[in-house]
């Protein structure tokens, strides 16, 4: 893992953003406001966060990368930037663990751009010597619970008030897979 990540798979590439992405990112993001809104979470007010610059933005994700605190990474489909997969929270020692979020835009949503994003970066998160990897989930995400499902990742439990999404705080479903459990499937290519 490392600032070059790169993961390709026909016709799906996962990239670290670049500070020329910034025009392309900020659309995205703009046009997808709403889609995201109900299950993208934020700093709850009293955390006094001030807005990032996009700028800001690349470079703490490029030192969480070389940390190897996280794997961030942009999705993009024929050149175009279409959405989100990451691979957060990371923790090494004996834990080995990770939380992989990811987002779609609405005009790319119900391909399956999800779903292989999400396998490309778990089965990379687990060559890079990670044995764990849970999702959170909010409990009405029907979506993003399929890309669990489909991914083989075991439903655990709620965790009440995980995140600060839209407003509150919001219980999560998590789902999680080992690194020694079998990735077989259409969307595991590695079958390891």
């Amino acid at each position: 893992m490392g600032d070059a990540d790169v993961i390709e798979s026909s016709g799906l590439r996962l990239r670290p953003l670049r500070a020329r992405d910034a025009r392309a990112w900020m659309d995205l993001r703009e046009a997808n406001r709403d889609w995201l809104r109900p299950w993208e979470a934020s700093a709850p007010p009293e955390a006094g966060h001030e807005p990032m610059s996009f700028r800001a933005f690349v470079r703490l994700e490029r030192a969480q990368r070389r940390r190897l605190e996280a794997i961030p990474l942009a999705i993009e489909v024929d050149g175009a930037l279409v959405g989100r997969v990451a691979i957060a929270g990371i923790q090494w020692g004996a834990q080995r663990a990770g939380s992989l979020g990811y987002w779609i835009a609405q005009d790319h949503a119900g391909r399956g751009i999800a779903t292989r994003a999400a396998a490309l970066l778990a089965d990379h998160g687990f060559r890079a010597g990670l044995h764990r990897i849970e999702i959170a989930i909010r409990p009405e995400n029907a979506a993003s619970r399929r890309v669990a499902e489909k991914l083989g990742f075991t439903e655990e439990g709620i965790r009440r008030s995980h995140l600060y999404i839209d407003g509150a705080w919001r219980d999560h479903v998590v789902f999680a897979r080992t690194q020694d459990e079998p990735r077989t499937g259409r969307y595991w290519e590695t079958g390891a």
